[in-house]
Protein backbone atom coordinates (compact mmCIF):
# COMPACT_ATOMS: atom_id res chain seq x y z
CA UNK A 1 0.00 0.00 0.00
CA UNK A 2 1.38 3.42 -0.89
CA UNK A 3 1.62 5.77 2.05
CA UNK A 4 -0.02 9.15 2.06
CA UNK A 5 3.24 11.01 1.52
CA UNK A 6 3.30 9.73 -2.08
CA UNK A 7 -0.19 11.13 -2.61
CA UNK A 8 0.90 14.44 -1.13
CA UNK A 9 3.91 14.48 -3.43
CA UNK A 10 1.71 14.20 -6.50
CA UNK A 11 -0.51 16.98 -5.24
CA UNK A 12 2.41 19.31 -4.61
CA UNK A 13 3.85 18.70 -8.09
CA UNK A 14 0.88 20.68 -9.35
CA UNK A 15 2.06 23.74 -7.41
CA UNK A 16 5.45 24.72 -8.89
CA UNK A 17 5.56 27.97 -6.93
CA UNK A 18 6.52 26.11 -3.77
CA UNK A 19 9.36 24.11 -5.27
CA UNK A 20 12.60 25.17 -3.60
CA UNK A 21 15.02 26.67 -6.14
CA UNK A 22 18.39 28.35 -5.77
CA UNK A 23 18.19 31.95 -4.63
CA UNK A 24 18.21 34.50 -7.42
CA UNK A 25 18.21 37.67 -5.33
CA UNK A 26 21.05 39.24 -3.38
CA UNK A 27 22.03 36.56 -0.88
CA UNK A 28 22.78 39.19 1.78
CA UNK A 29 19.45 40.99 1.39
CA UNK A 30 16.94 41.17 4.20
CA UNK A 31 14.45 38.78 2.60
CA UNK A 32 14.42 35.44 4.46
CA UNK A 33 15.55 32.69 2.05
CA UNK A 34 12.71 30.30 1.15
CA UNK A 35 14.82 27.17 1.61
CA UNK A 36 15.19 27.96 5.33
CA UNK A 37 11.65 29.28 5.84
CA UNK A 38 9.63 26.58 4.11
CA UNK A 39 6.04 27.72 3.63
CA UNK A 40 3.03 25.86 2.28
CA UNK A 41 1.03 28.06 -0.13
CA UNK A 42 -2.58 28.89 0.76
CA UNK A 43 -5.14 26.41 -0.45
CA UNK A 44 -2.82 23.38 -0.58
CA UNK A 45 -4.20 20.69 1.70
CA UNK A 46 -3.60 17.02 2.39
CA UNK A 47 -5.97 14.44 0.89
CA UNK A 48 -8.70 13.02 3.17
CA UNK A 49 -7.93 10.04 5.37
CA UNK A 50 -8.92 6.82 3.60
CA UNK A 51 -9.04 4.91 6.89
CA UNK A 52 -6.05 2.68 6.16
CA UNK A 53 -3.52 2.04 8.90
CA UNK A 54 0.22 2.62 8.81
CA UNK A 55 3.14 1.02 10.60
CA UNK A 56 6.82 1.75 11.15
CA UNK A 57 9.70 -0.66 11.78
CA UNK A 58 10.14 -1.82 15.37
CA UNK A 59 6.68 -0.85 16.61
CA UNK A 60 3.59 -3.03 16.97
CA UNK A 61 1.21 -0.09 16.56
CA UNK A 62 -1.03 0.47 13.54
CA UNK A 63 -2.41 3.99 13.19
CA UNK A 64 -4.54 5.91 10.72
CA UNK A 65 -3.39 9.18 9.22
CA UNK A 66 -5.95 11.00 11.38
CA UNK A 67 -4.41 9.51 14.51
CA UNK A 68 -0.88 10.32 13.37
CA UNK A 69 -1.78 13.95 12.67
CA UNK A 70 -3.73 14.52 15.89
CA UNK A 71 -2.02 17.52 17.48
CA UNK A 72 -3.68 16.76 20.82
CA UNK A 73 -2.49 13.16 21.06
CA UNK A 74 1.19 12.96 20.15
CA UNK A 75 1.88 9.76 18.25
CA UNK A 76 4.21 7.58 20.32
CA UNK A 77 5.55 4.65 18.32
CA UNK A 78 8.15 3.67 20.93
CA UNK A 79 6.94 4.52 24.46
CA UNK A 80 9.59 2.22 25.93
CA UNK A 81 12.40 4.43 24.64
CA UNK A 82 11.70 7.54 26.72
CA UNK A 83 10.30 8.49 30.15
CA UNK A 84 6.55 8.58 30.62
CA UNK A 85 5.23 11.73 28.98
CA UNK A 86 3.44 14.29 31.16
CA UNK A 87 -0.02 15.18 29.89
CA UNK A 88 1.17 18.50 28.47
CA UNK A 89 3.70 16.63 26.32
CA UNK A 90 1.35 13.87 25.19
CA UNK A 91 -2.00 15.64 24.94
CA UNK A 92 -1.50 19.37 25.36
CA UNK A 93 -4.46 21.30 26.66
CA UNK A 94 -7.37 22.16 24.38
CA UNK A 95 -8.22 24.44 22.75
CA UNK A 96 -5.01 26.47 22.50
CA UNK A 97 -2.07 24.30 23.51
CA UNK A 98 -1.25 21.38 21.24
CA UNK A 99 0.77 18.46 22.59
CA UNK A 100 4.45 19.44 22.86
CA UNK A 101 5.40 15.94 21.70
CA UNK A 102 3.46 16.39 18.46
CA UNK A 103 5.94 18.88 16.96
CA UNK A 104 9.03 18.22 19.07
CA UNK A 105 8.45 14.44 19.25
CA UNK A 106 8.36 12.34 22.43
CA UNK A 107 12.15 11.95 22.28
CA UNK A 108 12.69 15.70 21.86
CA UNK A 109 14.54 15.44 18.54
CA UNK A 110 12.08 17.63 16.65
CA UNK A 111 12.25 18.21 12.90
CA UNK A 112 13.71 20.96 10.67
CA UNK A 113 10.62 23.14 11.11
CA UNK A 114 10.64 22.79 14.90
CA UNK A 115 13.39 22.95 17.50
CA UNK A 116 15.12 19.89 18.87
CA UNK A 117 14.63 20.37 22.61
CA UNK A 118 16.34 17.27 23.97
CA UNK A 119 19.12 18.20 26.36
CA UNK A 120 18.52 21.94 26.38
CA UNK A 121 18.41 23.44 29.85
CA UNK A 122 14.98 23.78 31.43
CA UNK A 123 15.68 27.47 32.10
CA UNK A 124 16.40 28.11 28.42
CA UNK A 125 13.26 26.31 27.25
CA UNK A 126 11.07 28.18 29.73
CA UNK A 127 12.55 31.49 28.65
CA UNK A 128 11.81 30.77 24.98
CA UNK A 129 8.17 30.01 25.80
CA UNK A 130 8.02 33.31 27.69
CA UNK A 131 9.61 35.12 24.73
CA UNK A 132 7.01 33.67 22.38
CA UNK A 133 4.32 34.82 24.80
CA UNK A 134 5.54 38.41 25.14
CA UNK A 135 6.31 38.76 21.43
CA UNK A 136 10.07 39.20 21.71
CA UNK A 137 10.73 35.98 19.82
CA UNK A 138 9.35 36.25 16.32
CA UNK A 139 10.31 35.00 12.89
CA UNK A 140 11.59 36.99 9.93
CA UNK A 141 8.74 35.26 8.11
CA UNK A 142 6.03 35.39 10.80
CA UNK A 143 3.37 33.73 8.67
CA UNK A 144 5.07 30.33 8.69
CA UNK A 145 3.05 27.75 10.57
CA UNK A 146 5.47 26.76 13.37
CA UNK A 147 6.02 30.40 14.36
CA UNK A 148 2.30 31.12 14.40
CA UNK A 149 1.68 28.00 16.46
CA UNK A 150 4.34 28.76 19.05
CA UNK A 151 3.21 32.35 19.45
CA UNK A 152 -0.33 31.14 20.15
CA UNK A 153 0.86 28.36 22.46
CA UNK A 154 3.10 30.78 24.36
CA UNK A 155 0.10 33.01 25.02
CA UNK A 156 -2.15 30.14 26.09
CA UNK A 157 0.08 27.77 28.08
CA UNK A 158 0.16 27.94 31.87
CA UNK A 159 3.55 28.61 33.48
CA UNK A 160 3.32 25.34 35.41
CA UNK A 161 2.77 23.38 32.19
CA UNK A 162 5.63 25.20 30.46
CA UNK A 163 7.89 24.28 33.38
CA UNK A 164 6.78 20.66 33.26
CA UNK A 165 7.51 20.48 29.54
CA UNK A 166 10.89 22.16 29.98
CA UNK A 167 11.92 19.71 32.69
CA UNK A 168 10.84 16.74 30.57
CA UNK A 169 12.77 17.76 27.46
CA UNK A 170 15.86 18.88 29.38
CA UNK A 171 16.17 15.39 30.88
CA UNK A 172 16.33 13.76 27.43
CA UNK A 173 19.53 13.16 25.49
CA UNK A 174 20.03 14.52 22.00
CA UNK A 175 21.21 11.65 19.82
CA UNK A 176 22.73 11.85 16.31
CA UNK A 177 19.85 12.67 13.98
CA UNK A 178 21.30 14.58 11.04
CA UNK A 179 23.99 13.62 8.53
CA UNK A 180 25.73 16.51 6.76
CA UNK A 181 26.75 15.85 3.14
CA UNK A 182 28.73 18.39 1.11
CA UNK A 183 27.69 18.45 -2.53
CA UNK A 184 27.28 20.62 -5.62
CA UNK A 185 23.82 19.32 -6.59
CA UNK A 186 20.74 18.36 -4.57
CA UNK A 187 17.39 16.68 -5.26
CA UNK A 188 14.68 19.05 -6.39
CA UNK A 189 12.34 19.59 -3.48
CA UNK A 190 8.89 20.79 -2.56
CA UNK A 191 7.37 21.76 0.78
CA UNK A 192 5.48 19.17 2.81
CA UNK A 193 4.59 19.87 6.42
CA UNK A 194 6.79 23.01 6.57
CA UNK A 195 9.89 21.05 5.57
CA UNK A 196 11.62 20.33 2.29
CA UNK A 197 10.89 16.97 0.69
CA UNK A 198 12.54 15.50 -2.42
CA UNK A 199 10.23 15.23 -5.42
CA UNK A 200 10.44 11.69 -6.75
CA UNK A 201 11.67 11.56 -10.34
CA UNK A 202 12.25 15.33 -10.61
CA UNK A 203 16.03 15.14 -10.84
CA UNK A 204 18.60 17.46 -9.30
CA UNK A 205 19.57 21.12 -9.29
CA UNK A 206 22.61 23.17 -8.17
CA UNK A 207 22.77 23.65 -4.43
CA UNK A 208 23.79 27.29 -4.67
CA UNK A 209 24.25 29.04 -1.31
CA UNK A 210 21.74 26.87 0.52
CA UNK A 211 21.41 24.04 2.97
CA UNK A 212 18.82 21.54 1.79
CA UNK A 213 17.72 19.43 4.75
CA UNK A 214 15.48 16.52 3.81
CA UNK A 215 14.28 13.30 5.47
CA UNK A 216 16.28 10.14 4.96
CA UNK A 217 12.93 8.43 4.40
CA UNK A 218 10.05 10.75 3.54
CA UNK A 219 7.31 8.24 4.28
CA UNK A 220 8.64 7.39 7.72
CA UNK A 221 9.15 11.05 8.56
CA UNK A 222 5.55 11.87 7.62
CA UNK A 223 4.49 9.02 9.87
CA UNK A 224 6.42 10.88 12.61
CA UNK A 225 8.86 8.01 13.09
CA UNK A 226 11.31 9.13 15.80
CA UNK A 227 14.00 6.78 14.48
CA UNK A 228 14.15 8.16 10.94
CA UNK A 229 16.49 11.15 10.71
CA UNK A 230 17.59 13.71 8.12
CA UNK A 231 20.26 14.45 5.54
CA UNK A 232 21.52 18.02 5.32
CA UNK A 233 23.10 18.83 1.96
CA UNK A 234 25.58 21.71 2.25
CA UNK A 235 27.85 23.52 -0.24
CA UNK A 236 31.31 22.02 -0.72
CA UNK A 237 33.76 23.52 1.79
CA UNK A 238 31.08 24.93 4.06
CA UNK A 239 31.89 22.68 7.04
CA UNK A 240 35.55 23.74 7.05
CA UNK A 241 34.62 27.40 6.64
CA UNK A 242 32.06 27.07 9.41
CA UNK A 243 34.61 25.45 11.69
CA UNK A 244 36.91 28.45 11.28
CA UNK A 245 34.10 30.89 12.09
CA UNK A 246 32.86 28.89 15.07
CA UNK A 247 36.23 28.06 16.62
CA UNK A 248 38.25 31.21 15.87
CA UNK A 249 35.72 33.92 15.09
CA UNK A 250 36.91 34.20 11.50
CA UNK A 251 39.50 36.96 11.96
CA UNK A 252 37.13 39.29 13.76
CA UNK A 253 33.97 38.54 11.81
CA UNK A 254 32.29 37.04 14.86
CA UNK A 255 33.16 35.59 18.29
CA UNK A 256 34.16 32.04 19.14
CA UNK A 257 30.90 30.22 19.88
CA UNK A 258 32.52 28.25 22.71
CA UNK A 259 32.79 31.40 24.84
CA UNK A 260 29.06 31.22 25.59
CA UNK A 261 27.94 27.82 24.27
CA UNK A 262 30.65 25.73 25.96
CA UNK A 263 33.90 24.20 24.77
CA UNK A 264 32.10 21.26 23.16
CA UNK A 265 29.17 23.41 21.93
CA UNK A 266 26.84 21.40 24.19
CA UNK A 267 25.52 24.35 26.12
CA UNK A 268 26.57 26.32 29.16
CA UNK A 269 23.94 27.00 31.81
CA UNK A 270 20.98 28.79 30.22
CA UNK A 271 22.87 29.19 26.92
CA UNK A 272 21.68 26.53 24.42
CA UNK A 273 23.62 23.58 23.06
CA UNK A 274 24.36 23.83 19.34
CA UNK A 275 26.15 20.63 18.33
CA UNK A 276 24.18 18.19 16.20
CA UNK A 277 21.07 20.33 15.79
CA UNK A 278 19.13 21.11 12.62
CA UNK A 279 21.10 23.42 10.30
CA UNK A 280 17.87 24.82 8.85
CA UNK A 281 16.78 25.76 12.35
CA UNK A 282 20.21 27.16 13.30
CA UNK A 283 20.29 29.29 10.13
CA UNK A 284 16.84 30.72 10.91
CA UNK A 285 17.90 31.71 14.40
CA UNK A 286 21.06 33.45 13.16
CA UNK A 287 19.06 35.25 10.47
CA UNK A 288 16.28 36.23 12.88
CA UNK A 289 18.76 37.51 15.45
CA UNK A 290 20.62 39.56 12.85
CA UNK A 291 17.43 41.10 11.47
CA UNK A 292 15.90 41.91 14.86
CA UNK A 293 13.02 39.45 14.72
CA UNK A 294 14.28 37.62 17.77
CA UNK A 295 15.25 39.76 20.73
CA UNK A 296 14.35 37.98 23.96
CA UNK A 297 16.21 38.06 27.28
CA UNK A 298 19.41 36.28 26.22
CA UNK A 299 19.16 37.16 22.55
CA UNK A 300 20.83 40.50 23.20
CA UNK A 301 24.09 38.62 23.73
CA UNK A 302 23.98 37.52 20.08
CA UNK A 303 23.70 40.98 18.50
CA UNK A 304 27.45 41.46 18.23
CA UNK A 305 28.36 37.94 17.04
CA UNK A 306 25.81 37.98 14.18
CA UNK A 307 26.16 41.60 13.05
CA UNK A 308 28.86 41.04 10.40
CA UNK A 309 27.82 37.61 9.17
CA UNK A 310 26.79 37.13 5.55
CA UNK A 311 24.24 34.49 4.59
CA UNK A 312 27.14 32.40 3.30
CA UNK A 313 28.70 32.61 6.75
CA UNK A 314 25.45 31.54 8.38
CA UNK A 315 25.14 28.58 6.02
CA UNK A 316 28.68 27.50 6.87
CA UNK A 317 28.19 27.90 10.62
CA UNK A 318 24.94 25.94 10.51
CA UNK A 319 26.53 23.15 8.46
CA UNK A 320 29.49 22.84 10.82
CA UNK A 321 27.34 22.83 13.96
CA UNK A 322 25.03 20.19 12.51
CA UNK A 323 28.05 18.00 11.71
CA UNK A 324 29.22 17.92 15.32
CA UNK A 325 28.41 15.11 17.72
CA UNK A 326 25.65 16.23 20.10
Amino acid sequence: MKLFIRVLGLAFLLVPAITAAPQQHDKDAAAPPPWAYATIPPGVTAPPDDGSTHRIPGSDKALTRTQILDAFNAVDWHPEEHPAMPDIIEYGKKPGVRACGYCHQPNGLGRPESASLAGLSAAYIEQQVADFKNGTRRSSKPEIGPQTAMSSIGEAVAETDARTAAEYFSALKLTPWIRVVETTTVPKTTVVGFMLMPVEGAGKEPIGDRIIEVPKDGERTELRDPASGFIAYAPVGSVKKGEALVTTGGAGKTLRCAICHGADLRGLGPVPALAGRSPSYIFRQLFDLQHGSRHGLWSELMKGPVAKLSQDDMVSIAAYLASRKP
